[in-house]
């Protein structure tokens, strides 16, 4: 198996990506076309590939200086087991824009275990955290 992350843009196989947060990922499902496009194109990328083939995808949005999010981690089912959210997990962590940044966000229903290999834990202060949010946004 030959596993290989990408964070140029011009790698990413769009439908894909788009197929799975649109139609699986709990997240954001619904999401249309162009809101995804945008939000690309605004964010900094990461692709998993095996063999040539995108098995997986994550979005950071980051002002590349005291910011980041990261979101729409994902790895197509049959690729799981194999390595590649946590090759993702490396790339993000090595890449030279995501270096010192004060905080570095995240939210999952269900791989809390993963990410606290990478350094993530629950809100220090969550008291200090407010939110707008509108799960119905896409429907």
């Amino acid at each position: 198996m030959n596993l290989r992350i990408s964070s140029d843009s011009a790698d990413i196989e769009f439908e894909l990506v788009h197929r799975f947060l649109h139609e699986d990922a709990y997240w954001c499902k619904g999401v249309p076309r162009a809101v995804l496009e945008k939000a690309i194109a605004h964010s900094l990328c990461f692709s998993a590939f095996v063999d040539d083939r995108q098995v997986g995808f994550a979005r950071v949005i980051s002002d590349r200086a005291t910011f980041a999010y990261l979101c729409d981690v994902f790895v197509l089912p049959e690729a799981r087991g194999q390595g590649a959210s946590k090759a993702m997990l490396n790339a993000i962590d090595t890449h030279p824009d995501l270096q010192g940044l004060r905080r570095f966000l995240l939210a999952t229903a269900d791989a809390h275990g993963l990410y606290a290999q990478y350094g993530f834990v629950p809100l220090t202060r969550p008291e200090r955290f407010m939110e707008r949010y509108q799960p119905d946004v896409y429907a």
